[in-house]
C-alpha cells in the first residue's frame, strides 16, 4: 500500500489556508529551530494569557523557511496549543503536534521534531525563569537574521522573496 497520495492530499488541505503565519507583536516567548545548512528553519511566537488561574497559550504564529510539511506541521500545532500551558505543550512528543496529517512519511519526520525543537526553545526558558523585563521578544534577531548569521560567509546567501503575479 503507498500512502504517499494520501499524505499528499492531506499536506495541500493544510496548506491551503495555513493559519498563524508571521510574527506575533508583543510575544511572550520566542523560539527558533533548524539548519541553515539543511534549509529547514522554523520560528514561533507564543503570547500567553492568564486563564483559570494558570497560564495558557492564547496565540502562537510560526514563520518558516522549509518544505510544505514542516509549513503543515507548523500551522496545525499553533492550533493544537491554545489553551495548553507551557508543561503541557512540553509534555506533547513531535508525533502529537500535528494529528491531522496522519503518519508521515519517514524522510519527513523531522519535519515535526524541527517544530518540537522551537517550541522548546520557545517554552523551555520561559518555564524555568520568567524573562527579564529588559529583555523583549521584539528584539530577538528576525529569521532571516538567524538564517544569515548560520549560513557560509557574509555575501553568499541570497534571499529572494517570490510575488505572485496577477
Amino acid at each position: 500500500m503507498n500512502p504517499a497520495p494520501d499524505y499528499q492530499k492531506r499536506i495541500e488541505e493544510a496548506l491551503r489556508d495555513p493559519k498563524n503565519l508571521g510574527e506575533l507583536a508583543g510575544a511572550d516567548a520566542v523560539g527558533t529551530a533548524g539548519s541553515a545548512a539543511c534549509g529547514d528553519m522554523i520560528r514561533l511566537w507564543i503570547k500567553f494569557k492568564e486563564e483559570a488561574g494558570k497560564k495558557v497559550v492564547d496565540r502562537a504564529t510560526f514563520q518558516s523557511f522549509g518544505c510544505e510539511t514542516a509549513i503543515a506541521v507548523a500551522s496545525l500545532a499553533t492550533e493544537m496549543i491554545r489553551g495548553k500551558t507551557a508543561e503541557e505543550v512540553l509534555a506533547l512528543s513531535a508525533e502529537e503536534l500535528a494529528p491531522g496529517l496522519g503518519p508521515l512519511p519517514p524522510v519527513k519526520i523531522h519535519c515535526t521534531q524541527l517544530v518540537e525543537s522551537a517550541l522548546r526553545s520557545a517554552l523551555q526558558p520561559a518555564a524555568a525563569t520568567p524573562p527579564p523585563a529588559a529583555a523583549t521578544p521584539a528584539a530577538a534577531p528576525s529569521l532571516v537574521d538567524k538564517f544569515t548569521q548560520a549560513s557560509q560567509p557574509a555575501g553568499k546567501l541570497r534571499v529572494i522573496l517570490l510575488t505572485e503575479d496577477k
